[in-house]
Order: C-alpha cells, then structure tokens, then sequence
C-alpha cells in the first residue's frame, strides 16, 4: 500500500493530510479556502488519489500560507508514499481541455526539483484566491517532491479554467508516472540505480 500521512504545524497553519495512491479519487478536503477546496478536489479525482486535507490556516491575512504549506505538506506526502520509487513508471503527460483553456504538463520523478511554469492567468483574484498561489502552491509541491514538472498554456482566456485545467492536467500527469510498470517490477526506472 503505498500511502502517507503528513502532519505539519507552524505559527501559520496546522495540517493533517493523508494521500493513498492507490485510491479511486475519493477526498475530504477542508483548507478553509473555497477555491483551493475546489482545485484540490479535481486533483484527487483526476489523479485518482484517496486525499484528505484538514488545513487550520491565517486565513485572515491571506491564503499564502495555506495554500503554500498544504503544496508542501502534498508533496512530503508523494515523497513518502513512493519510498525508493521501486517499479514506477517514472514519466507521465496530459494535454487537458478546460473550455477555451488548453493546459499541457509533464512530469519526471527525478528527484530533481524543477518548475518550468508558463500560465498567464489574465486576472490577479480568482474569487478571493490570489492567482499567482497557483504558482507558489505548484513551487511549494515540487520543493518538498523533487521532480521536474512543467506546466504549459497554448491557449486560454478565463482565470478559473485555466488554473482548473493546469490542477487536472498535473494529476493525470503524476496519475501515470506513479504508476507501477510491470517491466520494470522490482527495478528502480534510472540508470543510476537510485531516484
């Protein structure tokens, strides 16, 4: 079972969150930010990952440090539950359609941090959710699940339809990378013998 429960407390936020890989997309997600409830919603499903999120957070500030620890706190999570990252696929891609969006990712679990992100999010709040916490939750993940990930926009036009689309594309991205690859079995997926 590949699973991980991250626990993480600071002055700024108190997390719980629990990620099967394996799971079928089912999630209970309270971060006290609506649209961040939201993006995390379609990522479980789509990637169909078991997640649940409880986030305490100072939402009376803003929701950077919300939505930056709880990229942390998912990342650690992915870490964790792949361990030596024995079997997996290694690589995965999606091109996802959101409308008028078109939103198109790529992952290496390198484990090598990297972020090649391009999205132009045309407007700077998404309700009450600063569009540019997309990027910084995006930063955070990579950070703490050192993979190469790049997120790419040859179209779109509507600020939620194109973070929606970039949180879907990156889920289905990872849902075939950390998948297991029958021929490579008990084999770790690089030439070093080691991720």
């Amino acid at each position: 079972m590949r699973l991980a429960t991250i626990n993480r407390k600071t002055a700024e936020t108190d997390i719980v969150l629990n990620l099967d890989l394996d799971g079928s997309g089912i999630c209970n997600i309270n971060t006290g930010c609506g649209f961040l409830d939201h993006m995390l919603t379609l990522f479980a499903h789509h990637g169909r990952f078991d997640l649940d999120v409880k986030c305490i957070g100072d939402t009376n500030v803003d929701y950077h440090h919300t939505t930056e620890d709880i990229g942390i706190c998912l990342g650690s999570a992915f870490e964790r539950a792949l361990g030596d990252k024995r079997g997996i696929t290694r690589y995965g891609s999606a091109i996802i359609p959101m409308d008028e969006a078109l939103i198109i990712s790529a992952v290496d679990i390198s484990g090598r941090s990297s972020l090649n992100y391009s999205l132009k999010i045309p407007t700077e709040k998404i309700g009450d959710f600063d569009s540019e916490l997309v990027e910084e939750f995006f930063a955070a993940f990579v950070r703490a699940f050192p993979i190469s990930l790049h997120i790419r926009q040859p179209e779109g036009r509507n600020s939620h339809h194109i973070a929606e689309g970039a949180f879907k594309s990156v889920a289905r991205s990872l849902r075939e990378a950390v998948k297991t690859d029958p021929e490579y079995a008990d084999e770790i997926p690089s030439t070093k013998g080691t991720i």
